[in-house]
């Protein structure tokens, strides 16, 4: 092949080395270091000038250097005059990100923490209840008024605030049928709009002075109002008024409901711009996480699937794969599980995490949807960082009475303990692709096994190079 130079960066050289292989070049000459304040520093080896030029760099490993390695070449050969530069990604960086907050170790959250509202002082928070003016005895908060941003109220806590409410805001019918209709709220007593009414200009006199309303025998609070109740001054004769440097919270009204979602910003506009300006011209990755992840650029991008892979894997590899059942470990990636069931001929099945626990939302239950029984099980995913979706998803598998527990992965990242945790769980045999170093993994675990990326990978390199058609890769099974 010529005007062609395929570099590596320092994140996966073995993976270089084998596409270089297959395509028949040598790496390019490439000088990569860093200063002694840790900065990145490059040196390209090979004259890029007018040539196709091919930048392979997975986002593994520490995953901000190898990006701003990225970012460094590429503007290294766009100032070089390069005719062309393609920025070959394995495993995308920053294509993912939580629906929900994690901690340290990759587990979800089981509730809030209490220090959620940063920047804010004092009972101010971003929904605290305005202040009600004194001295307007028409005007009283409203103190079962629930917390906009809660979405979880518990059979208890709603069986309390039908108290709180019952109990501030009943409606009570005067023994004499001249007199006005009075409501009571808080610890005093209005009249209503339809009393308000009178031709007497005495009666209206007396209707609207709040000295002249009593107070009627409501029962008295509960015990859990005393926080709503302490910052309650009384004035006006009786009407009840809060005072100005005070605001009533929700976590005032309800202490044990804090429904403040940690809302996370997402990098995917951020990264595409970055690799844009830094030069990019075209974009080759395998299994985005997202496929909608594609719109965030203005170059072409092209998406390789993984599945061609783990098709010819498990009919040469699984024994007796036609009784098998192909299983998603969650909703998300049903479609890609689907896939690889039509391409088979096989059954499908699908875990389903359920939110049933009102009391406790964050840790959902997990269930099958199909039969397992007896039967040999293939979970698909695409990514597996702490490993905690898939081990559970086996788990349940186990439960439904599966024989034998397969996990095909795409990217095996593998957090901190994740291997331990694949050890230690039901899983039979995990299989993974060399989309990130696996070496240090397989040593670790007996049970991982790993298919090779680098011919697509080649192959898709190739057509580019050539000006042919990418998407007949999938199509033509016999060229991997």
């Amino acid at each position: 092949m010529r005007n062609i130079v395929v570099f590596s960066g320092s994140s996966h050289p073995t993976l270089v080395d084998q596409i270089c292989a297959r395509l028949g070049v040598s790496p390019g000459q490439v000088k990569l270091s860093k200063f002694a304040n840790k900065e990145t520093n490059v040196e390209i080896g090979d004259s890029v000038r007018n040539k196709d030029v091919f930048i392979i760099q997975s986002g593994c490993g520490a995953v901000n250097d190898n990006l701003m390695e990225l970012l460094i070449m590429l503007a290294a050969c766009k100032t070089a005059s390069a005719r062309r530069i393609t920025a070959v990604i394995p495993c995308f960086p920053y294509a993912r990100q939580p629906d929900a907050p994690y901690k340290k170790n990759g587990m979800p959250l089981s509730r809030v923490p209490p220090n959620v509202f940063f920047g804010y002082t004092g009972s101010s928070t971003p929904f605290s209840l305005p202040a009600t003016p004194a001295g307007s005895p028409l005007q009283t908060p409203s103190f079962d008024r629930k917390n906009p941003f809660d979405k979880m109220f518990d059979n208890h806590n709603e069986a309390k605030s039908d108290v709180e409410s019952a109990a501030t805001s009943p409606t009570l019918s005067p023994s004499s049928t001249h007199g006005p209709t009075l409501t009571a709220v808080g610890s005093g007593v209005v009249p209503t709009l339809s009393t308000m009414r009178s031709t007497d200009p005495s009666k209206a006199a007396r209707i609207l002075d709040p000295r002249v309303i009593t107070r009627p025998n409501v029962p008295p609070p509960p015990s859990n109002l005393h926080l709503h109740l302490s910052n309650l001054n009384l004035v006006n004769g009786g009407a009840p008024g809060v005072s100005a440097q005070t605001c009533v919270t929700s976590d005032q009204v309800n202490p044990n409901k804090a429904g403040y979602k940690h809302w996370v910003a997402r990098s995917g506009t951020l990264i595409a711009n970055l690799l844009v300006t830094a030069g990019a011209d075209h974009i080759i990755t395998m299994d985005l996480h997202d496929p909608q992840f594609q719109g965030f650029f203005d170059i072409p991008v092209d998406n390789l699937y993984g599945q061609p892979l783990m098709v010819k894997y498990i009919r040469e590899r699984i024994p007796n794969w036609e009784d098998a059942i192909i299983v998603s470990p969650d909703a998300g990636g049903a479609k890609r599980a689907t896939v690889i069931a039509d391409k088979l001929g096989m059954e499908f099945a699908l875990i389903h995490k359920e939110r049933r626990q009102i009391q406790a939302p964050h840790k959902p239950d997990m269930m099958l949807v199909g039969e397992v029984k007896g039967k040999t099980c293939i979970l698909v995913d695409d990514i597996a960082d702490t490993s905690f979706t898939i081990t559970k998803a086996a788990k349940v598998l186990q439960l439904n009475g599966a024989q034998k527990i397969y996990a095909i992965i795409t990217h095996a990242i593998m957090s901190g303990d994740a291997i331990n945790r694949i050890q230690a769980s039901c899983i039979d045999q995990v299989i993974v692709s060399n989309s990130i170093p696996q070496e240090d993994h397989l040593i670790a675990c007996p049970k991982m096994k790993v298919f090779n990326v680098a011919p697509i990978f080649a192959e898709a390199i190739r057509r580019i190079h050539n000006g042919e058609s990418v998407s007949m890769l999938f199509d033509v099974m016999d060229l991997i």
